[in-house]
């Protein structure tokens, strides 16, 4: 076990010891972010899903307690 824990570390290399990311990782994040968030946001409000939900949240104030 030492030996594969030894030789994933060398191959790591300096990325082990890399502290965060820099300005393009971010930018990248948060591009990636705002594209998912998009399509989140178109998914949620088509007809389709919009009908559902309704339907969902009508059914669960229409039960008795």
């Amino acid at each position: 076990m030492r030996i594969i824990w030894t030789r994933l570390r060398s191959a790591l290399g300096s990325r082990a010891n890399d502290a965060g990311m820099s300005t393009s990782e971010y930018a990248m994040g948060t591009i990636a972010a705002c594209a998912f968030a998009a399509v989140l946001y178109k998914v949620v409000t088509s007809d389709a899903v919009s009908t559902a939900l309704q339907s969902t949240i009508g059914k669960a104030f229409d039960v008795p307690f």
